[in-house]
């Protein structure tokens, strides 16, 4: 597996990232143990979690087992937003909940320091300066190595962006949004304020919940019941399939199947090296239940589509965008660029 730079630091990451959102919830901590070595022995170093995933057992699952291994050999990521309990300032991104967000954190993955510690999204109720004089604190302090930011607006990033340049604080070195065949709206704002400003980009979900593992296929009239798409449903996530059921979708899923099969890898790789490619994209997040699921997506890596194959994907993700998005992308269809 190689290695890329996160955004412009000197830290090193593999160029695939192990999700660990599963872990504690799907997957009981045997597994994700196994999970863990698997991925580390395949040559990976980057292991992204969050306080809130399975109310902090997966960074409990994470500490138990970097305990055994050098810890420096390790990038890990965790994040503080979302709400860890039923009190007032038990949510968002005060100082108060960032400060014992933090602490916590560094409790349950029983480790000295966070490799990267990231924003899980906006807070609109904290001022900004009060959110990143709180981060560049930490890193002062020595909990935090580097900061990062998730699910984050074009413009809410360049004003982070500004506002640490101006004064004079750690800034943030890199991106986790959500970016595959299906949502590409993050290359509208975000993927340009990164690539201007030197940010890493750590796409989540890859797959889109499945829509692109491979499982889907056109004439489908409803998802496989153990799949992520039919829990959707029932649990309002944005992948369900009163959202993705459409011409669209299925347009893309043919193209990538048609694709998979000419470079003689499955949909699903082929989805994750597609992201590979992308301009600014450090680490995809691959969040696997079993290790039979994690053998196959490090398929992803090692290989490349050609670029008549990345352009035909290109194509057929597209999707119809309006002012003033549109002028921009024709001016760039004319230029021969996809964005």
């Amino acid at each position: 597996m190689e290695y890329k730079h996160l955004g412009k630091t000197g830290l090193r990451v593999s160029e695939l990232c192990l999700g660990a959102m599963t872990f504690g919830r799907e997957t009981g901590e045997r597994e994700s143990q196994l999970i863990m070595d698997q991925f580390i022995e395949a040559g990976g170093n980057f292991i992204d979690t969050a306080d809130v995933y399975t109310g902090g057992a997966s960074e409990e699952i994470v500490g138990r087992w970097v305990k055994e291994k050098n810890r420096d050999d390790v990038v890990i990521a965790t994040k503080v937003r979302f709400a860890m309990g039923s009190g007032p300032n038990d949510v968002g991104l005060s100082r108060k909940h960032i400060l014992s967000g933090v602490e916590a954190s560094l409790r349950r993955l029983g480790t000295d320091y966070i490799d990267l510690f990231q924003v899980h999204a906006w807070d609109p109720r904290t001022p900004l300066e009060e959110t990143l004089s709180t981060l560049n604190e930490l890193v002062k302090r020595g909990w935090v190595r580097y900061l990062g930011a998730s699910n984050f607006q074009g413009w809410q990033l360049q004003k982070a962006v500004d506002m640490s340049k101006h004064q004079g604080w750690e800034p943030f070195v890199s991106i986790q949004p959500q970016y595959n065949l299906l949502c590409r709206a993050t290359e509208y704002e975000v993927i340009p304020v990164c690539l201007q400003e030197g940010l890493g980009v750590i796409p989540w979900s890859p797959l889109r919940g499945g829509w692109l593992s491979g499982k889907f296929y056109r004439g489908m009239s409803q998802p496989p019941t153990d799949s992520r798409i039919a829990a959707a449903e029932e649990k309002g996530w944005s992948e369900s399939w009163t959202n993705y059921n459409n011409e669209h979708t299925w347009n893309v899923i043919d193209t990538l199947t048609e694709v998979a099969e000419e470079a003689g890898k499955t949909p699903a790789q082929t989805a994750i090296n597609w992201l590979l490619q992308r301009p600014g994209v450090t680490s995809p997040i691959i969040g696997v239940r079993t290790s039979e699921q994690l053998a196959a997506n490090l398929g992803a890596s090692g290989w490349s589509l050609t670029e008549d194959q990345v352009q035909r994907l290109n194509r057929s993700s597209l999707m119809p965008v309006s002012y003033p998005y549109d002028d921009r992308a024709a001016q760039q269809r004319r230029a021969g660029r996809d964005y």
